[in-house]
């Protein structure tokens, strides 16, 4: 593949994403996410290396976005988005079998524990968020 070949793959990315320049609107920054979800429920494992790339510019266009026009309230802790999460999807603590059982995600809401990096992933795979809000 030559220079050419890629230059025209990615004005297809362009234009059908939106990629070549940062979300602009609540519109743009749902089909961001939508191809996120996409993009990680279709991608194999022999594919994850490569489509890396692309999920991270796709993170970072989203995170970018978040930051400005949907900020985490200051002072605000793992914990406590989870549980704005939780309450935003209408889920209990049984409905995240990913983070244990009820009574670790109950010591996970309180702060009497911390997620680890398995539970991390689990949750921002499970709300298409950048690990980073769980840190």
């Amino acid at each position: 593949m030559n220079l050419t070949d890629v230059t025209a793959h990615w004005l297809a990315l362009h234009e059908a994403l939106g990629l070549g320049a940062p979300i602009q609107s609540e519109a743009h920054y749902e089909e961001m996410l939508d191809a996120v979800n996409r993009l990680m429920s279709d991608t194999t494992s022999s594919d994850a290396g490569a489509m890396a790339g692309l999920l991270a510019l796709l993170a970072d266009r989203i995170r970018t976005y978040e930051e400005q026009a949907h900020p985490w309230p200051e002072g605000s802790t793992p914990a406590s988005r989870l549980a704005f999460l939780m309450e935003q999807h209408g889920l209990r603590q049984s409905d995240l079998p990913e983070l244990g059982p009820q009574s670790v995600v109950s010591e996970l809401l309180r702060g009497k524990r911390t997620l680890n990096m398995r539970q991390t992933v689990a949750l921002a795979k499970r709300f298409a968020l950048p690990m980073e809000v769980f840190i």
